[in-house]
């Protein structure tokens, strides 16, 4: 068996027979040949090409940091836990793990460039790293400002941190058009105090601010004493018109429970009333729809039952007091039933403030 060949003499193309094996062989050696001669050419080259970064990203290093800042960074490198080198920025979760990893398998790091060899290290990464080991105080001043926004977007006025992490009591309060609703809790989450009051409808007419004045210290003298009171913001646009005369009367109220419950403002200058965002209260326990926030009914009473039949439930009622809350919320009616939502609300917002400013359980 034979295939034809073409073989160039003379300026011309001719045609000669060659045998089918002889082609096969020459073909495949001929393959074998080109894979051998490029593939090592390939790998000198971006070898090469590494180096070259590696030794520049290492000449650069030692140009941004002194010999005595190396030797710190190093220590610290060498010696901290994967609990520890997580306090640095960039080196939450898995990098961390990796300098461990690379540590215990290389050995210690002889110098910056070295890290260049860890997983998901590069040069920005490198320096990034370097400088919040050298300047700690710098991050530890840029997380508590972050957080103090966040704050900010939380509660209002503006308050220090420290103040709302030494809290042992709040008092939240809801208050509508026909009632006012507060919850006392403790720091282990203990619902020490938990009821509402209807009282008059100021919405129908204007009435005098000496009204309001009595009708909110009438209240106010029923409520416990608590570290923070906290108010409910809510959520209605002043471009509603039709809302207008609510958002009036919410306004009157929140101004007077300022008033009468920052009873040492005058002497300390220290806020001990607070407006905490409600749609914020809302997205907290996934009750938004939309702009919409949804009751909690159903929410408080999964609290109920899980303070009875959980060993520790997320919210913990007095076992005298369960069967009557339990009784107060079967025995409204369905018309009746948005009678309460001031009640879940100021509960809600109760927990809420603990989860999200005192103990910051979403940072």
């Amino acid at each position: 068996m034979s295939v034809s060949c073409l073989l160039k003499a003379g300026g011309r193309w001719r045609s000669f027979p060659v045998p089918v094996e002889l082609s096969l062989f020459q073909t495949l050696r001929n393959f074998c040949y080109r894979k051998k001669s490029t593939a090592p050419e390939k790998t000198i080259s971006s070898v090469s090409f590494y180096d070259e970064n590696a030794k520049e990203s290492g000449n650069a290093l030692d140009k941004l940091f002194s010999s005595e800042q190396q030797a710190s960074i190093l220590h610290v490198l060498n010696t901290a836990s994967d609990k520890e080198l997580e306090a640095f920025k960039l080196l939450h979760g898995k990098k961390s793990i990796s300098i461990i990893e690379h540590r215990e398998k290389f050995g210690p790091f002889q110098d910056l460039e070295s890290l260049m060899n860890v997983p998901s290290f590069q040069f920005k990464t490198i320096v990034q790293v370097c400088n919040s080991i050298l300047y700690p105080e710098g991050e530890k001043k840029k997380r508590k400002f972050q957080e103090n926004r966040l704050l900010g977007k939380l509660i209002k006025p503006d308050i220090e941190r420290e103040r709302l992490k030494a809290a042992n009591s709040i008092l939240s309060i809801v208050f509508g058009t026909q009632r006012i609703a507060w919850a006392l809790l403790d720091r282990k989450l203990t619902v020490l105090d938990w009821q509402q009051i209807d009282y008059w409808k100021l919405v129908n007419r204007t009435y005098p601010s000496s009204l309001y004045l009595k009708e909110i210290s009438s209240v106010i003298s029923k409520m416990p004493k608590a570290d923070f009171y906290v108010l409910e913001k809510t959520g209605l646009s002043i471009q509603n018109s039709s809302l207008f005369p609510v958002l009036l009367h919410f306004h009157i109220i929140e101004a007077m429970l300022y008033a009468l419950l920052n009873k040492t403002f005058t002497q300390d200058g220290q806020h001990h009333v607070l407006s905490m965002n409600r749609n914020a209260v809302g997205k907290h326990f996934k009750l938004m729809i939309g702009d919409t926030r949804t009751s909690g009914k159903e929410l408080v009473k999964q609290f109920l039952s899980e303070s009875v039949l959980k060993a520790k439930p997320r919210v913990f009622f007095p076992p005298d007091r369960v069967v009557h809350y339990r009784q107060m919320f079967s025995s409204a009616d369905p018309p009746d039933s948005h009678r309460r939502e001031e009640l879940y609300d100021s509960l809600l917002q109760a927990i809420a403030f603990y989860e999200l400013a005192v103990f910051d359980t979403e940072s």
